[in-house]
């Protein structure tokens, strides 16, 4: 039997990668040129895949733990990645926040955290309308760089299926860049005080994580002057890290979806985790039915619409074999709307069986517009949803998982609010974002201090027993 007749035996019925195509699916770009499309999807098709599916297996047995209350995930990144903004220092002060955070929740909680970062791939966005217009003129939505350009001009506006070659090249480059920082001495607990970027460290929290690292220094004084050999642990030198992206473009998943050698088993090698958005976890549409096929452990965002039928019905269409850090449910309600929807949902996945990882996208339900005419969102709403999140859990006795943040490295002025306050007045001074707004490393930390004062607080930090 070949490996790709193994992997056929315990699939979803007529599933295949290219299956999804006969049923509805919705934010698909609408390609201007089929043929051309096709001649790129074969392309990429014989591509090198971007990860491997061994990496995918270590992250579904991370997030096992995760699932049973013995870690923490922390998926963090940008809303949308650019072409025009890659550069090494940009993914660099990125992976420093995204390790900064993950130091104070480990050290706070005695948990290890799982990191998954939102790069490598997140180069396409579900859009709420399929045009924009402007000043009487009509063209499609910006859909991300892996679709279109962001420019309000025509040519910029078509889909070129060529852009989901240069996201597969700028992905592969991003990889290489995050494995040489992680494996080769970048991510070295005892570089914990460089992780704290410039800007950060003039700040009250950027001092509050200095006390952290010069604890941890201590204590690794303290081992090896107990005669403790710290070289030879390599979790004192290295990190696993992930990568996970939306998996919303089909084309550009189905051509780098392989059947693993060892196994028999097809993974999406475009990212270590993929997840369905709100606007595309339709039962019976296509994307639902891709990812119930592929091996890689998957997200679901869940709004403030879901119901606890359809968390159960995904979760049973997406892991029917109930097989602990498969899937994680990614509650995103909005701060006023979280603590009433999230208990009957959290109610019927644990009635029905499901090893879910629980986690908490606190960024897309506290959207607004500010009266300077920015998408924004408050650092107090955030928090506000993340409060009634853990609320919920420590109600019901669930280990509230995770959290799922957008972020960047750089000192921008996209979300309001934090220890050092970003007014409504300054947010056209560093206002980058190609699409949502993200916390900059300030309001990251913030976020991850009042975070882990939280899980603190959990009895025996939340962990459910049988």
């Amino acid at each position: 039997m070949t490996p790709r007749d193994a992997a056929a035996a315990h699939l979803p019925a007529n599933w295949s990668p290219e299956s999804w195509r006969h049923l509805p699916a919705d934010q698909q770009p609408d390609w201007p040129d089929q043929a051309a499309l096709e001649a790129v999807i074969d392309e990429l098709r014989g591509l090198p895949p971007l990860v491997f599916a061994g990496e995918a297996r270590n992250l579904t047995r991370s997030l096992a733990d995760v699932s049973e209350g013995r870690a923490f995930l922390l998926q963090a990144g940008d809303c949308a990645e650019s072409f025009d903004g890659f550069s090494a220092n940009e993914i660099r002060d990125k992976l420093k926040v995204i390790l900064q955070m993950a130091v104070v929740f480990t050290y706070s909680t005695g948990v290890p955290t799982v990191k998954v970062g939102r790069i490598a791939g997140q180069f396409a966005k579900p859009r709420s309308t399929p045009t924009e217009a402007r000043d009487g003129v009509e063209l499609p939505s910006f859909r991300g760089h892996m679709v279109n350009a962001i420019d309000f001009e025509g040519a910029a506006r078509a889909a070129d299926p060529q852009r989901l070659l240069r996201a597969y090249n700028q992905s592969a480059a991003t990889l290489n860049l995050l494995r040489a920082f992680t494996k080769g001495g970048f991510a070295d607990l005892s570089q914990v005080h460089a992780w704290n970027l410039e800007f950060s460290q003039t700040s009250p929290e950027g001092r509050r994580y200095e006390v952290i690292a010069d604890e941890i220094e201590r204590a690794l004084r303290f081992m090896a002057a107990c005669g403790i050999d710290l070289a030879t642990e390599p979790q004192l030198h290295e990190v696993d890290f992930y990568t996970s992206h939306e998996a919303l473009v089909l084309g550009y998943e189905e051509a780098l979806t392989r059947v693993d050698s060892l196994t028999g088993d097809w993974y999406d090698c475009s990212a270590h985790m993929l997840w369905i958005g709100e606007r595309t976890r339709q039962l019976d549409g296509a994307h639902v039915h891709f990812l119930s096929g592929v091996k890689n452990p998957v997200g679901c965002k869940l709004g403030p619409s879901a119901t606890p039928d359809e968390a159960v019905a995904l979760c049973e269409a997406l892991n029917p074999d109930r097989t602990a850090g498969r899937v994680t449910l990614i509650s995103r309600m909005g701060a006023t709307a979280v603590q009433e929807t999230l208990p009957p949902i959290v109610e019927a996945v644990r009635s029905a069986g499901h090893p879910v990882v629980w986690a908490c996208d606190p960024m897309h339900g506290n959207t607004f517009t500010s009266q300077a005419g920015f998408k924004t969102r408050r650092l107090a709403d955030i928090m506000g949803e993340l409060e009634g999140y853990f609320a919920v859990h420590r109600s019901l006795g669930t280990w509230p998982g995770g959290i799922h943040i957008e972020l960047t490295g750089t000192d921008v002025t996209e979300c309001l609010g934090g220890s050092d306050e970003v007014r409504d007045d300054q947010l056209e001074h560093r206002y980058e974002t190609m699409c949502d707004p993200r916390l900059n490393a300030r309001q990251s930390l913030d976020l991850a201090f009042d975070t882990a004062e939280m899980l603190r607080a959990l009895p025996r930090h939340g962990r459910e027993h049988a």
